[in-house]
């Protein structure tokens, strides 16, 4: 009789194994996104290999009961035109996760985050209307501002908070932490996001401010039929981050259109960024053609033409000020 005891407790244990990883999953994701193109600055042309912001990472999610639940996740760029490591902002000798490293406990009361990750003031308004190419390489919109970036605190030790879903509304709201410098001394950054999803209609709105640098934006998408449009508008105030002495105040906006033909895209964007107050001749113009090709949901083929248009005081996509930056681009992008 021991010997069937122990094979039925042998199998209770190995049901009950079974049921604990029942309530944890990880999965691994990511995206390869690579495109050549004929770019040209100023007066200098040059055919190049771009990177999109490929990526990977891993993502996963405990059961903890009674409605809470433990997450984690976990993100890395990198080059995949030379296979070198990548972060958000600034390029990395090797593999790490700079885009994002996040844990966070979720349940009826919401989400509290801490970490790395992204200002989600941006992804409420200037991510949620770049359709063609996810806002990403030369085609991305060149004329957003974020002091949360540019004040040296990007995405880092950050503590966000979500809300639930009230009837299709959702708020974020997050402190980046300046671990305190006698030699430089800077404040925290804030952000708050919104996002509102009526039907057809998506608004959002975003808030971001680091000391008194500060933006922001309001968002409107409407799909009707095949037919997608929206835009965002922007507001911004820079004391002391583009220039030591301060560039002022600006406004900024971008239109974007989409018309879907079966497995066919055609994109179409303009961007506007009007002339920072205490920079003359500041102003840009950004506008960009697409069409992707999908073969399933996670292969396409893309091909664009983006040019920005910059007065003499304006440095968008060039770094050199009144030299216009277009690129005439062909990619494959892979998700898995």
């Amino acid at each position: 009789m021991q010997k069937p005891s122990r094979l039925l407790l042998a199998t209770l244990a190995l049901l009950g194994t079974s049921a604990v990883f029942a309530q944890s999953s990880v999965t691994l994701y990511g995206r390869v996104n690579t495109s050549v193109e004929r770019q040209k600055v100023g007066g200098t042309s040059n055919t190049v290999m771009e990177n999109n912001s490929s990526r990977f990472g891993f993502k996963g999610t405990e059961d903890l009961g009674g409605g809470l639940k433990a997450g984690f996740q976990l993100e890395s760029g990198f080059n995949s035109d030379t296979g070198t490591g990548s972060g958000w902002t600034h390029p990395t000798t090797g593999m790490t996760f700079a885009r994002q490293s996040e844990v966070n406990l979720s349940g009826g009361f919401g989400m509290i985050r801490l970490g790395n990750f992204m200002p989600e003031s941006y992804y409420a308004t200037a991510d949620y209307v770049s359709m063609h190419n996810h806002n990403t390489g030369t085609s991305s919109d060149a004329l957003y501002y974020d002091p949360v970036w540019f004040g040296g605190l990007s995405t880092t030790n950050k503590i966000g908070y979500r809300t639930p879903s009230f009837g299709g509304l959702t708020v974020d709201a997050s402190v980046s932490l300046h671990e305190k410098n006698a030699a430089i001394p800077q404040k925290n950054g804030y952000d708050l996001a919104a996002n509102y999803n009526i039907g057809a209609l998506n608004l959002g709105a975003g808030y971001s401010q680091v000391d008194s640098n500060r933006q922001l934006g309001l968002r409107a998408l409407y799909t009707f039929g095949q037919f997608v449009v929206g835009g965002y508008y922007q507001r911004n105030k820079d004391d002391n981050q583009l220039l030591a002495t301060g560039a002022g105040n600006r406004n900024n906006f971008r239109l974007a259109g989409a018309y879907m033909m079966g497995a066919s895209e055609f994109h179409v964007n303009v961007g506007r960024a009007g002339k920072w107050s205490d920079i003359a001749d500041s102003s840009a113009t950004q506008w960009t053609l697409g069409y992707n090709y999908n073969f399933s949901k996670r292969t396409k083929v893309y091909a664009f033409y983006t040019k920005v248009d910059n007065k003499a005081g304006a440095t968008y996509m060039t770094g050199a000020a009144g030299q216009d930056f277009s690129s005439l681009a062909l990619g494959v992008r892979h998700n898995f």
